[in-house]
C-alpha cells in the first residue's frame, strides 16, 4: 500500500524553478488547490513546496474541545498557589 501511495504522490507533482514559480504563481496556486503538489528549485535543489492545506472538521475540532474543557472542570481545584507552594519548598531547605 505504501508503494501504491508513493507512486500517486510522484505522479501529481510538478517541479518549477524560482524564476518559473515567480511568473506562474497564480497558476500554481490553482494547481494547489486542486490537489497537486507543487515543488519549487534553486540549482536544481527543491528549496519550497505549495501544496493544498488541510481541510479541518470543525464540528471535530468543537467536540475536542469540548472534552477537554470538561476533564479541565472535573479535576479538583487546587487549594494551593505556585507563590505558596514554592515558599513551602524553600522553607523545608
Amino acid at each position: 500500500m505504501a508503494i501504491v501511495v508513493a507512486i500517486i504522490r510522484i505522479a501529481v507533482m510538478s517541479t518549477y524553478s524560482v524564476v518559473e514559480a515567480k511568473n506562474r504563481l497564480p497558476a500554481l496556486i490553482d494547481k494547489a488547490i486542486e490537489g497537486e503538489q507543487v515543488v519549487i528549485t534553486r540549482h536544481g535543489k527543491p528549496v519550497a513546496e505549495i501544496r493544498p492545506t488541510r481541510r479541518y472538521d470543525l464540528q471535530a475540532a468543537r467536540t475536542a474541545h469540548e472534552w477537554l474543557k470538561a476533564r479541565r472542570d472535573a479535576r479538583p481545584a487546587v487549594s494551593i498557589t505556585s507563590v505558596e507552594l514554592l515558599r513551602q519548598l524553600y522553607e523545608d531547605e
